[in-house]
């Protein structure tokens, strides 16, 4: 599958910001997106591939700030980098604990800006990855049979296939065939592999009774 190219979108309600930090992004070989306010960008659609927000605090009706937030109840946020001429310390302070990759000031460096760039496109990957990763292992758990869930929840949670086959009222031989098939379907070739699979898809193992 060929990888989408990254974009980074640029939010400033100031046209020569926009401007120069458009060119900015076009001579180091960004693909680049502008937008002079908050309700713009969010009117455009999902971008597919890794992507950043390089946004302003200071915008007409919905602030950075409060941008950060509507994107941060949403399943496919963007790492941020605020730009400011009027930041503060408190201001700073509560976008990176909101998680911005960084606060700059304005007038930036455009270096500062380029590195600061690369790493919240890094950090971008990482995540779709990560969503690509779960959404990967929830359709192999969709797979499985009721008994197989079961059975694969027991076998994360620790237990022995003598305890599995007690609990579950089979045998031991049915508890080894179910097992097999939770491995293949899951292809997971160990069972600590099966365990990280679990943990990354949701499933909450049944406890061993005592």
């Amino acid at each position: 599958m060929t990888e989408v190219a990254p974009m980074v979108f640029v939010v400033d309600d100031d046209p020569s910001v926009r401007k120069s930090v458009g060119r900015l992004l076009k001579s180091a070989g960004y693909q680049a997106e502008t937008f002079a306010s908050a309700r713009e960008f969010l009117r455009r659609d999902e971008y597919p591939g890794p992507g950043c927000l390089v946004l302003d605090v200071q915008l007409p009706e919905l602030s950075g700030l409060d941008l950060q937030q509507t994107l941060a109840g949403t399943a496919h946020s963007l790492p941020i980098i605020f730009i400011s001429g009027h930041g503060d310390i408190p201001m700073s302070v509560r976008a990176m604990k909101n998680g911005a990759v960084d606060f700059l000031p304005k007038p930036f460096v455009a270096q500062d800006l380029l590195r600061v760039i690369g790493e919240a496109l890094q950090r971008s990957r990482r995540e779709q990855n990560d969503r690509l990763e779960t959404a990967t292992i929830r359709k192999r758990l969709a797979r499985l049979t009721p008994r197989e869930y079961e059975v694969l929840c027991s076998v994360v949670a620790g237990k022995l296939n003598k305890q599995i086959a007690v609990e579950l009222g089979v045998g031991e031989k049915t508890v080894k065939v179910h097992r097999g098939r939770v491995m293949e379907k899951m292809d997971a070739d160990s069972v600590a592999e099966l365990v990280r699979l679990s943990e990354r898809g949701g499933v909450i193992p049944t406890p061993i009774r005592v």
